[in-house]
């Protein structure tokens, strides 16, 4: 197999919403930019929106909100650990974002009043704003390639390339072929996604998963392994959503009246939706399963609720709901514990960044769920997605062409090839998964202790050693899945190490441990820090304080 050599200005490793988003900006600002897009599926179709999307969680509408009131929300719905700039700054543009994607024929329901209509997502204030829109994906993406981004579709980023510290470009597989493309550039953005498949759904299922199911943390371990930290590892976010679906629910049924409902046909939550850690003491104490109930509403309630499920959010779900049997309007919607995953759309795991979506690797910029911009969603990948270009594109224009790492391209392959070798090889790539994300859901996710957790390490260097020389690969599409599982390993010890540090329960179920089961603000309302050290494999756990709107420290 021959490698492909391509060359770019700026590089995007994930052509989901951040990716497209930074594309856009990055042509916009500079026409002539050479912008080349490697995406792991289709773009059209590629990312956590997939399609279409129903609302713009997060937006400070003019008059109505503040980006001050945003900021004392995310602090308290993250228990503190949050850096103010970030999330400042993305309030300050979510609805020049708004007024942006409107222009592109983005549909924003109003209310009677003229209004945006806007719905009670946060704990303070009314920030999601309702969007209807089903082809929001293929939008973007359009936009982007129609403006001159080059996009590889069906490319995984493997390993980003350095010249003397600073990111050169990067290095990817074809998921089909196994074939690789080096790419040089001399700025690299990535915003391949948070990390997914990590413990196994209820089904045993490995891709009925709630996210992207090619998110599996490919963003994280290209970042850390270039020299770029991590914080939030120990935050695994788990959802409860539709038994055996793990779709998105709640924002669009319980924000509109919907109520949670268990066992007992206690109310759990009704026309708010930020009361999560109700509907995770209740399922643990038994009284589950949970059900949401819409058949109180009015006809017109329920079927814009069907509307928007069925066209614009996975509209797979009408198929799902009628196979089975459940009318809305007679029957409830049984709800479960989805796996859990790290991301910083809706959890606070990710690259550690500014809010100029910097990394303190110079050259590299991080946006969108592989960013740990707190609970950011799809507005944070939005706006990040622009800042990071616009940053990017600044620092191409500063800085002289990298050279380019030849031996680096050259050790790839080598890797890649000694993983087509057949002796002794037997173990079948989805077996290792399977068994990978199994022991992750027995010993790293929550209830935590140091027991469990050590365990997993002890775990992941049997798995490490069996993907080394035990895992057997026969084509291009199992060489994918194996670097994938690697990733998913080196992803759960840096979810395991994060937990062992943070010696404390915070955040409810994402991060319970039954040996330190109560909340230490004393010494533990910090960030937590994972990196490597250099010119070793070995990783670093270090600490990081909590910086207000007046603080600003360069990433390390």
């Amino acid at each position: 197999m021959e490698t492909r050599y391509v060359n770019a200005d700026l590089l995007i490793i994930g052509g989901g919403s951040a990716g497209c988003m930074a594309a856009i900006k990055a042509l916009d600002l500079k026409p002539d930019l050479k912008v080349v897009i490697l995406e792991k599926g289709d773009i059209k179709y590629s990312g956590s929106i997939a399609r279409g999307m129903d609302a713009l969680n997060i937006v400070v509408i003019p008059n109505f909100t503040t980006p001050e009131l945003y900021l004392e929300d995310i602090t308290a719905s993250c228990d503190g650990i949050v850096d103010a700039r970030p999330s400042y700054a993305m309030a300050q543009r979510s609805f020049e974002m708004l007024k942006k994607l409107e222009g592109w024929g983005v549909h924003f329901p109003l209310d009677r009043n003229n209004q945006y209509r806007t719905l009670r997502y946060h704990v303070k204030g009314e920030f999601q704003t309702a969007m209807n829109e089903p082809n929001l994906k293929v939008m973007i993406a359009e936009r982007a390639l129609g403006m001159g981004a080059k996009v590889m579709n069906r490319i995984m980023g493997l390993e980003l390339l350095l010249d003397d510290g600073r990111v050169a470009g990067a290095v990817g597989l074809h998921v089909r072929t196994g074939e690789i493309v080096a790419c040089r550039a001399k700025a690299v953005l990535i915003s391949a996604g948070g990390q997914a498949r990590f413990s196994l759904p209820n089904s045993g299922y490995l891709y009925g998963v709630f996210d992207y199911p090619g998110n599996s943390g490919d963003a994280y371990v290209m970042a850390l392994m270039a020299g770029a930290a991590l914080t939030g590892m120990e935050y695994s976010n788990r959802s409860m959503l539709i038994k055996d679906a793990n779709m998105p629910l709640l924002a669009i049924t319980v924000s509109r009246g919907g109520r949670v409902m268990d066992i007992f046909d206690n109310i759990i939550m009704e026309g708010e939706v930020h009361s999560l850690g109700r509907m995770n003491q209740a399922f643990y104490e038994g009284r589950g399963p949970l059900r949401i109930r819409l058949s109180h509403l009015p006809i017109e309630t329920i079927e814009e609720i069907e509307s928007i499920l069925f066209s614009t959010e996975r509209p797979v779900q009408e198929r799902f709901f009628k196979n089975r049997g459940v009318d809305f309007r007679k029957g409830d919607i049984e709800l479960w514990p989805t796996e859990c995953q790290l991301c910083g759309g809706h959890g606070l795991s990710g690259v550690y960044v500014n809010e100029k979506a910097e990394t303190g690797v110079p050259g590299l910029f991080v946006a969108g769920d592989a960013a740990c911009v707190p609970k950011q969603h799809l507005t944070g990948a939005f706006v990040f997605g622009e800042v990071a270009a616009e940053n990017a594109v600044a620092f191409i224009n500063s800085q002289p062409v990298p050279r380019f790492a030849a031996g680096q391209v050259k050790s790839v392959e080598a890797e890649r090839n000694s993983r087509f070798a057949s002796t002794g090889r037997s173990i079948d790539v989805r077996d290792l998964e399977y068994k990978a994300r199994r022991l992750i859901s027995d010993y790293v996710i929550s209830p935590k202790n140091k027991f469990k957790l050590d365990q997993w390490l002890k775990w992941s260097d049997k798995f490490k050693q069996e993907i080394k020389e035990k895992t057997a690969i026969h084509n291009g599409h199992e060489l994918s899945k194996l670097y994938e599982v690697e990733n998913i390993v080196r992803c759960a010890d840096y979810s395991a190490l994060a937990s062992l540090e943070r010696k404390e329960s915070r955040w409810g179920y994402n991060h319970l441990r039954t040996d330190y089961p109560e909340k230490d603000d004393k010494n533990m309302r910090r960030h937590i820090l994972i990196d490597q050290k250099k010119d070793s494999p070995e990783l670093d756990v270090t600490w990081q304080a909590v910086l207000g709107l007046d603080e600003r420290e360069v990433c390390q």
